[in-house]
């Protein structure tokens, strides 16, 4: 039988949810998860959405912040089944001709491979990949000092400049192509201040980190959170969505892991009228068109070295992912997609039956699009991959309405949680951040800093001045 009373209800059990209830568990407070839909995980669950035997992630994917989060080194989740692959490559960004870029593990290795550019990126990324495990956790809230910290302004002051600055400083289309391709993960105006940041952030994981994936599918990592959070005695409840907080059981503090608009719905009569304007005014980014596929043969790539890569970048030129982005950004719709793809089965063979194989991919969207962009997509993919039509045993197909369907914090499709512009990176939510002006509510979800990614960071901050309230009490 439950207890009646709880120190802390999470709403919610995205990977931000299950970190906030970990940190909470291990300091010995009692923790109840509800969740809305029948799975645990959020955007962090592995379904079979196409043919039995095949294993697709239905939202989350490549990790390569959850690799290097300090919320998770935190705990023993390898002990939980967790396990990491590394594909040999973290990235392909195949272009014309034949050809591709590669993004390797090696920074000196990426550098020689773009030859008249190889000094410049060096000088631009060589400092923070050196002090990737350092600079992460800094970077995360976490206190450490830096081996080289000199070559880290040059970083800094780029990561608050657009992707459009960046690209004048190289000279060649491979390295153009392959960080504006890196730089579109930040779903931002490439125009916009930070939208280099996020790709030089992404680019330096590589090199620090990897991109890599959960072996079986990424729910595994959600159910590494879950059996940790067991050995704590946390509850965990799903097929229970939550209308109002009220309705609730009796606990000292409630943590939301969802979007303002959902925290709105159930706790928006709890709150000043002012608060209530700030989270129906927050800023939703483009949404995604999600396509998972089963193979019957590996995706046919022309240039041979995307094969070595577990994700891959589908989008030609610098100047055409950023005519892509750019419409989307204007509410158009891009005839040629920029696709991030990620081929799990290469390297992952519990991923599908044997012989055969999974893609999966998305293309960004308008907010809350209807339109099918599963042709356009395939177009992309058959670009580079001529014949990959051929090798489609069946496809798995989930627009922005779908998407949010599965997962009301992905309003209108954005997988984010929200636009990363600089006024929302400031104030996320609002400027009480992680607080709300109902003292015994909080939100722990990824519209709070430091925003989106599979890192349980805002999971983790939320729960330390969830802490503090509780001691307070």
């Amino acid at each position: 039988m439950l207890p009646r009373s709880w120190d802390c209800i999470v709403v919610g059990s995205g990977p931000n949810g299950l970190s906030a209830a970990a940190v909470l568990a291990q300091a010995g407070y009692s923790v109840l998860v509800l969740e809305a839909a029948e799975e645990l995980g959020g955007g962090v669950k592995t379904l079979p959405l196409t043919v039995p035997g095949f294993a697709h992630d239905v939202c989350s994917s490549i990790f390569p912040l959850a690799v290097s989060s300090p919320a998770f080194r935190a705990m023993p989740l390898e002990s939980f089944g967790l396990e990491w692959v590394h594909p040999e490559a973290p990235l392909a960004h195949p272009l014309e001709g034949g050809r591709a870029v590669v993004l390797e593990r090696s920074l000196e290795a990426t550098a020689r491979s773009l030859e008249e550019d190889a000094d410049a990126y060096r000088k631009l990324l060589g400092t923070t990949a050196e002090n990737w495990d350092r600079l992460i956790g800094i970077m995360m809230g976490q206190s450490g000092s830096l081996k080289t910290p000199g070559g880290l302004f040059r970083f800094g002051a780029w990561s608050t400049r657009s992707q459009t600055r960046l690209i004048e400083t190289f000279r060649a289309e491979p390295a153009r192509a392959l960080l504006t391709g890196i730089a579109a993960h930040a779903n931002l105006p490439m125009t916009a201040s930070l939208s280099a940041g996020f790709g030089l952030l992404l680019a330096a994981s590589g090199h620090g980190a990897g991109w890599p994936f959960p072996r079986g599918g990424a729910g595994k990592l959600a159910a590494a959170l879950v059996g940790y959070l067991k050995k704590f005695g946390v509850a965990l409840q799903t097929g229970s969505r939550v209308n109002s907080v009220d309705e609730l059981p009796k606990s000292r503090l409630v943590l939301c892991d969802l979007s303002p608009r959902e925290l709105l719905r159930i706790a928006g009569h709890r709150f000043p009228e002012g608060f209530r304007r700030k989270l129906a005014g927050y800023t939703y980014g483009p949404g995604a068109f999600k396509m998972d596929w089963a193979l019957d043969a590996p995706i046919p790539w022309e240039a041979p070295s995307c094969r070595r890569a577990g994700t891959v970048h589908l989008g030609g030129s610098a100047e055409e992912i950023l005519a892509s982005e750019e419409a989307v950004q204007q509410g158009k719709i891009p005839e040629r997609p920029f696709v991030i793809a990620a081929q799990h089965s290469l390297f992952d063979s519990s991923r599908a039956p044997e012989g055969k194989h999974t893609a999966w991919g998305y293309c960004h969207v308008p907010n809350g699009s209807n339109t099918d962009m599963a042709d356009r997509i395939e177009t992309q993919i058959e670009r580079f991959a001529p014949g990959f039509r051929d090798r489609i045993l069946r496809r798995s197909v989930r627009d922005p309405t779908l998407l949010e369907a599965d997962n009301p914090n992905f309003v209108g499709g954005d997988i984010g949680c929200g636009l990363h512009s600089v006024r929302q990176m400031i104030a996320r939510p609002s400027w009480r951040g992680y607080l709300t002006p109902d003292p015994s509510i909080l939100i722990c979800s990824a519209a709070t800093l430091p925003g989106t990614g599979v890192h349980g960071m805002c999971g983790y901050f939320a729960a330390q001045f969830a802490r503090l309230r509780l001691r307070s009490k």
